[in-house]
């Protein structure tokens, strides 16, 4: 555990105020010995913090209201209590590691997959859900929303040969709209099952720019390009 993120108490300080908000302060105290040995909950550990912050602020201000910041950290526990921090090895190599929720891999948590690759992220009812980051072998990674283990919303592709996508997915694919980066410039359009389809745009590093229609991947009928230069030619495909 970081020293940045490890906390206790002095309950002393309590003791001569609302007995509630002390019988909370002993719990939470309990709960923060055990946080203390779990690398994997750092964000649990800085809401604890908050709270302690509210509860001696609320003390050292003489406020009256310790009855309700008690209901709060009261309700915290109990929701806290519904949460596991452990890790699990699958049989398969797999290995998790976070939130469980209901005997249920839900919250933040890391997927190891025994290929190598690893999932970083938010997770629901055992799968990858929300935001997060998914590290492939190979070196590529991709950034952004995922939806039962798929990527799914928005999302940023990072490719190991400094191709970059970023745009609109569904069921795990590029689709909507979306800007896809190569090393002689960019594409901006429409995407459809992976490829570009629809009409786009590709923006040459040399200042060109081409108009025309895409179906699957390549390039169809009339195409316009404006070069930098102020001339206007097009082609057919």
């Amino acid at each position: 555990m970081d020293k940045d993120n490890f906390i206790t108490f002095n309950n002393e300080i309590y003791s001569n105020n609302n007995p509630i908000l002390y019988d909370i302060v002993n719990k939470l105290e309990n709960i923060v010995n055990d946080l203390n040995t779990n690398k994997q909950i750092d964000i649990i550990i800085n809401n604890l913090k908050n709270i302690i912050n509210q509860i001696n602020y609320i003390i050292n201000d003489n406020k009256k209201n310790t009855d309700k910041i008690a209901k709060d950290i009261n309700n915290f526990i109990t929701n806290a209590n519904r949460i596991q921090i452990k890790k699990e090895k699958f049989d398969n190599g797999d290995k998790y590691v976070g939130e469980f929720k209901n005997g249920k891999a839900e919250g933040k948590g890391i997927y190891y997959f025994k290929d190598g690759d690893k999932y970083e992220g938010h997770f629901k009812n055992d799968k990858f859900n929300g935001k997060g980051i998914y590290y492939y072998i190979d070196g590529d990674k991709y950034k952004g929303e995922f939806k039962h283990n798929m990527r799914h919303g928005k999302g940023v592709y990072y490719s190991v040969n400094n191709c970059k996508y970023e745009g609109d997915y569904r069921n795990d694919k590029r689709e909507g709209k979306g800007i896809m980066y190569y090393e002689n410039g960019r594409y901006e359009g429409d995407f459809k099952d992976d490829k570009k389809e629809g009409q786009g745009i590709f923006y040459y590093n040399n200042g060109d720019r081409e108009i025309g229609d895409y179906l699957n991947g390549n390039k169809i009928g009339k195409h316009v390009i404006l070069h930098a230069d102020g001339n206007i030619s097009s082609k057919n495909y």
